[in-house]
């Protein structure tokens, strides 16, 4: 039984009315629950106000920021399949400076943290990143997006290889003090083997898994439905992987790990914190339903007063290794 983190005593106890405690503390973050927005499916936070009380999720995990702002791939880049989607959005967004300048400000007004996914095409871009973030007014930890393929090594992906991996991780630890959360590609032979790289590297966290790769075909055109041709695939078609692997990954390192990969309930939630995550995040169900994330808070809730659960790290890893 795994615990996800020491606790501040003057940070607070996020008790409900029977006093079941769903906080959690992810490398040094403290969080009122487990339940976070993921990166890429709840843009910056402030889209999605109407139908989600912010102040109500633990953490908001912002769409990836880059040194520029980036396009993204042509249309069609988003396309729906059995039990999930596949994307190939191209990492569109608006940039580190203007998120920093347009959208963080909203942000502040909330009582919930704010974790920011960054990415880069080389080490170089990654360490300018997260620069700029470092002492930055309410940005709470950074999530590291390592699924990116590195320019300067013949376009291999950073997360697919440990010793790419390891240099990435540890050029960035060397460039800020903020909790570094590190999200890991399933498509690898073996994913502890990256795990353990980055945690040698100087992660505090880990998040996984990052979408699978995959492709869809119209048969009446005989054209790939994305323009990209290949794009990453989220949704349930994708939970009993991520399941796995978070399993696996949580008995071979000792980071607290935030689980995703088609968490569309709260059921689904605590399958997650089961097999060993301290946190889970919400991504794909965001579309399906906009408030997702605040019914699985409750859902917990009343998981843990129906199940006499005081603390929710009680359940943390609890199935057999």
């Amino acid at each position: 039984m795994k615990k996800s983190g020491v606790r501040s005593q003057e940070s607070g106890v996020r008790k409900n009315a029977r006093g079941t405690d769903l906080s959690v503390n992810i490398a040094g973050i403290e969080l009122k629950n487990p339940v976070m927005a993921a990166s890429g499916t709840f843009g910056y936070g402030e889209e999605y106000t109407p139908y989600v009380d912010l102040n109500k999720l633990g953490a908001i995990v912002v769409k990836g920021l880059s040194i520029t702002h980036r396009e993204g791939n042509p249309p069609p880049r988003i396309v729906e399949t059995t039990a999930g989607m596949l994307n190939s959005i191209g990492l569109q967004n608006i940039g580190i400076d203007s998120f920093i300048n347009e959208k963080l400000p909203f942000l502040r007004k909330y009582d919930t943290k704010v974790i920011v996914n960054f990415f880069g095409d080389s080490i170089d871009e990654y360490c300018e990143v997260v620069k700029r973030m470092d002492s930055v007014d309410g940005i709470h930890g950074l999530e590291m997006n390592i699924s990116c393929p590195n320019k300067q090594e013949g376009w291999l992906e950073f997360g697919t290889n440990p010793d790419l991996t390891f240099r990435v991780v540890s050029a960035v630890r060397k460039n800020t003090k903020l909790p570094l959360i590190v999200k890991l590609s399933p498509n690898v032979t073996d994913i502890t083997v990256i795990a353990k790289a980055a945690a040698d590297a100087g992660a505090d966290a880990l998040s996984l898994i990052n979408t699978l790769s995959g492709m869809a075909i119209d048969i009446r055109t005989r054209k790939p439905k994305l323009a990209n041709i290949i794009g990453g695939l989220s949704g349930p078609a994708i939970k009993p992987v991520a399941l796995k692997m978070v399993w696996q990954t949580a008995k071979a390192i000792k980071l607290p790990i935030i689980g995703i990969g088609g968490i569309m309930t709260y059921e689904d939630a605590i399958e997650f914190m089961l097999a060993g995550a301290s946190a889970i995040q919400v991504g794909t169900a965001n579309f399906i339903d906009p408030a997702a994330s605040e019914k699985i808070v409750d859902g917990m809730k009343s998981y843990c007063e129906q199940n006499g659960i005081k603390d929710i790290n009680e359940i943390i890893g609890c199935i057999p290794a």
